[in-house]
């Protein structure tokens, strides 16, 4: 939907396959830098932003990702309650007409929002799954939605009736503003998977050695988003004239196909939504419900574990009113792209503290909530932190508020510092928080990381201890110590 969604934002398809390939490229380097402190120490996102933010600080972090979790849950069950929507269309042609309409607000229908709890109804069996059991069931999403993605491709490419201006249209490059929109693409195809950048920690922290996480995301994230993306921007390509406009929506244009065809069509209508219905699940279970259960958990230990927490952002998440954020290809990019202002600046504290600031990790000590932590600074809370990322923020707010509320004009150099809000924000953040610690170092950390023990063995012992053996008995040792450049042999 995302590459698709670019076509009907104006773009040719060379153009938004470029932004689709940059975004993918951007996205897969972020995921792995970030995800390193779970892999190789075994840290959850809530754990790990201690010693970015302080013990007390990490909850401003922890509190925004909750708030994602919910808006994407939401987001992505509007989307699944479509797919469902494909399903009983096919069953039942004409469904609008057959549930009459007695709710009044953009983009929702008494039949689309009935699609909506269905969806939502169903999928609350699958969060009482605990997360590392949930790997049969995702390797049957992902069977599911490559052979429909392909499958779909074919058949829009042989029954097309050409590609349209989508393809055939000449490079707009009489414009510079062309640029700027690819810029946009590009933020909007980070965006997209900017609130799993920011979390990655909390799955790779799962990976049974650090290599497996690294080589995993590397082979997956960046090949699967250009596949798909590029699948939906020939697919609606080669659609566009038959349905009198670029469908961005894959639902929708599900919806088209039935409509236009016979009983066949309904038929293969029903199978791609269940299709879309299981890619749904897997995505919106471990990513978003998982995602709040973790922080949830974290938060409130005492009361919340991760099926709980899964629970309560799953029921929250019906606040949302999904339906108005995928009104229309616009307002779909400016959902992607807007919170990467406040996301961009959050990653660039969190990659810049563990590589640059703190380039190895106390683990115990970010289990004390007291003076006693290095990790304690100034009453719980790393006063460097909230400046820059403040700091990574403002560029981007004008052109954020003009976007958001569109009778609020700003100049184009404003607009255009927002197209480019999730690097910019990254890059000011990162900077100021190493400036502030190069001059105003706290103390502890310091000493820390000047001390003789090496990053090597830091990790090794965290490995060690929190997979529960021994570094003489563990098996795989040989592998992981290979995996961590410089660890002498004999360890």
């Amino acid at each position: 939907m995302t590459g698709s969604s670019l076509i009907a934002l104006g773009l040719t398809w060379w153009q938004a396959i470029i932004a689709i390939i940059v975004g993918a490229v951007l996205s897969t380097v972020f995921i792995v830098l970030n995800s390193m402190p779970g892999a190789y120490y075994h840290l959850g996102f809530p754990i790990a932003n201690r010693y970015v933010w302080g013990m007390y600080g990490s909850s401003f972090v922890i509190y925004n990702r909750i708030l994602l979790s919910l808006v994407w849950y939401a987001v992505q069950s509007w989307i699944g309650g479509q797919c469902v929507y494909v399903c009983l269309e096919a069953i039942r042609p004409n469904l609008e007409e057959r549930i009459p309409n007695h709710i009044h607000a953009t983009g929702l229908t008494s039949a689309t929002f009935l699609c909506y709890a269905i969806f939502c109804i169903i999928s609350l069996p699958l969060l009482w799954i605990r997360p590392h059991k949930l790997k049969v069931f995702l390797y049957v999403g992902v069977a599911s939605i490559l052979i429909f993605e392909i499958v779909f491709l074919i058949w829009a490419l042989t029954t097309m009736d050409g590609f349209g201006s989508t393809i055939s249209s000449k490079p707009a490059t009489q414009d510079s503003s062309v640029g700027w929109t690819i810029l946009y693409g590009i933020i909007s195809a980070i965006g997209g998977i900017a609130a799993g950048i920011l979390n990655q920690s909390d799955y790779a922290r799962f990976a049974r050695r650090p290599r497996d996480a690294i080589y995993g995301q590397l082979a997956s994230a960046a090949t699967y988003s250009i596949i798909s993306s590029v699948i939906g921007i020939l697919v609606t390509a080669a659609t566009q004239q038959r349905y009198g406009g670029a469908l961005w929506s894959l639902p929708d244009l599900l919806v088209a196909m039935m409509h236009a065809g016979g009983s066949r069509s309904r038929a293969a209508g029903f199978f791609a939504g269940a299709a879309l219905v299981v890619s749904q699940w897997g995505i919106n279970i471990p990513g978003n419900a998982l995602s709040g259960g973790f922080d949830l958990a974290a938060t409130f230990p005492t009361y919340i574990n991760i099926r709980r927490g899964a629970y309560i952002t799953a029921l929250l998440s019906n606040v949302v009113n999904p339906w108005q954020l995928l009104a229309s290809a616009s307002t779909f990019l400016a959902v992607l792209s807007s919170y990467g202002v406040f996301l961009g600046p959050m990653i660039g504290l969190m990659i810049s503290s563990y590589y640059i600031v703190n380039r190895k990790i106390k683990v115990d000590d970010l289990y004390r909530g007291d003076k006693t932590s290095i990790y304690w600074f100034t009453w719980g809370i790393d006063w460097r932190a909230p400046i820059a990322w403040a700091l990574g923020v403002f560029p981007s707010m004008p052109g954020f508020v003009s976007n958001v509320n569109t009778s609020v004009s700003v100049s184009i150099g404003w607009t255009r510092v927002y197209y480019i809000s999730f690097l910019v924000g990254f890059s000011i953040s990162a900077v100021v928080y190493v400036g502030l610690h190069q001059f105003f170092p706290a103390p502890s950390i310091k000493d820390f990381v000047l001390s003789p023990t090496t990053a090597e063995q830091i990790m090794v012992d965290a490995q060690t201890k929190w997979d529960g053996e021994s570094v003489q008995s563990q098996s795989v040792l040989p592998k992981d110590v290979q995996d961590l450049e410089g660890l002498p042999k004999e360890i």
